[in-house]
């Protein structure tokens, strides 16, 4: 791992710790994440083949356009149908059931306390203010999403920063993924702030 990805993955930790400490109070201890990995890879190689083949749930949250980012929240539909029956304290529908308006809120509502607690933690180390758009809710092919999401940044370099967390409920994996993609320029500024701790330290 490079110098610059170890300091990367330091503030990735502290975001994680974060939004999972949140998740634990908004699911009443049950569900808690963790850091998977923190890497660098060529444009081609970001979507896995896995990914490519499954039509997945997503809760999806952008940065503001000075800023830049995305976050989207992964999930097949088994899982994410028992997130929201723990969170609605209800039955699991039955398999092929449309998601209501009232699962997709309660979805999203994860997705909003999980983004502000990650991108809090990111804040603090540009010492910025970064505010998250409103969560969306769509059904489709996560590779569509995230290639989307890294556009800004292969503009840039030819290698993509992407950041994956896993939940695990009680201490269990399960299948739902966070992953964090900043822009450039974000990337930029977090990497420059590490650098600089990091002198300061040496001093």
């Amino acid at each position: 791992m490079s110098s610059n990805l170890e300091l990367l993955h330091s503030v990735f930790s502290a975001a994680t710790h974060d939004a999972s400490a949140a998740m634990s109070f908004w699911t009443k201890g049950l569900v808690t994440l963790s850091l998977d990995e923190v890497r660098e890879l060529p444009l081609e190689e970001v979507v896995s083949s896995e990914l490519e083949e499954k039509l997945l749930n997503m809760v999806v949250l952008t940065l503001d356009e000075e800023s830049g980012g995305t976050i989207v929240l992964t999930f097949d539909d088994n899982s994410g149908r028992q997130l929201a029956s723990i969170l609605l304290s209800q039955p699991l529908p039955e398999e092929g059931t449309e998601w209501n308006e009232l699962e997709k809120s309660a979805l999203l509502e994860t997705g909003n306390i999980l983004g502000c607690a990650y991108i809090g933690a990111i804040a603090k180390c540009v010492e910025q203010t970064l505010t998250p758009s409103p969560p969306y809710f769509l059904q489709d092919y996560a590779a569509s999403v995230l290639e989307q999401a890294i556009i800004e940044q292969a503009t840039y370099t030819e290698k993509i920063l992407i950041c994956q967390t896993r939940f695990l409920q009680k201490n269990e994996e399960v299948n739902w993924n966070v992953f964090f993609i900043p822009s450039f320029c974000l990337r930029q500024k977090m990497e420059q702030s590490l650098q600089f701790d990091e002198k300061l330290s040496d001093c």
